[in-house]
């Protein structure tokens, strides 16, 4: 998919030590990654990975500061894991227990999980909101990326400008989210997560956190 490879190309600084894709054989979904390996260097932690029965697919960015606790609880409960990647071990927790495993996490994170199942896309941030994630609405289809200038580099993405996103970063500095400097473009809030249907029905967001 060009759209999403220009995406990736825009933020080359992000990941030098691997470029990854996958699309679906329909054509449905396409993910890219640009990865910076600090946890399991091995090319088998590369993402985008994939479950062993290829129901899901993920894509994140940052880190899990307790994954090997995690990741312990979930060998001895049987699941086998073939990386040693906080990568897998979310990608496990979301196969066992959806959403509600969010609670488990301790650390920075943007979260992207396809269901090749029930074709829908789970998206998730921490819950400081130390990692972007940015959602974008074109003619045909969702996007979504850790940079804005990500889903602008697609394209498809409008550069029409939002009057709101504008006036908040003049009165305060910086924009405040959901609202970004461009009209079709918004932050998925910190500690919220939201999904998106194959029929492209946007579902959320949903807070699961508030450190008010």
């Amino acid at each position: 998919n060009k759209c999403v490879l220009n995406m990736c190309d825009s933020m080359n600084s992000r990941g030098p030590d691997n470029y990854g894709n996958w699309l679906r054989d329909d054509g449905l979904v396409a993910f890219g990654h640009r990865r910076l390996a600090i946890i399991d260097l091995d090319e088998r932690a590369n993402q985008p990975m994939h479950t062993n029965d290829n129901r899901y697919v993920i894509i994140f960015n940052g880190e899990i500061y307790n994954f090997n606790e995690l990741r312990e609880t979930l060998q001895d409960d049987g699941y086998v894991f073939k990386t040693y990647s906080d990568t897998e071990v979310i990608l496990a927790l979301y196969s066992l227990e959806g959403e509600k495993m969010l609670s488990k996490l301790q650390g920075m994170f943007s979260i992207a999980i396809w269901d090749n199942l029930l074709e829908t896309l789970f998206l998730a941030r921490d819950p400081y909101g130390i990692k972007p994630l940015y959602i974008a609405r074109s003619k045909h289809c969702w996007l979504f990326a850790s940079q804005v200038k990500a889903l602008i580099a697609s394209g498809v993405v409008s550069k029409e400008r939002d009057i709101e996103g504008q006036l908040s970063f003049w009165l305060l500095g910086s924009v405040s989210d959901p609202l970004t400097w461009f009209k079709d473009i918004s932050a998925l809030p910190a500690g919220s997560w939201a999904k998106i249907t194959r029929d492209q029905i946007f579902d959320g967001p949903h807070q699961y956190f508030d450190i008010g």
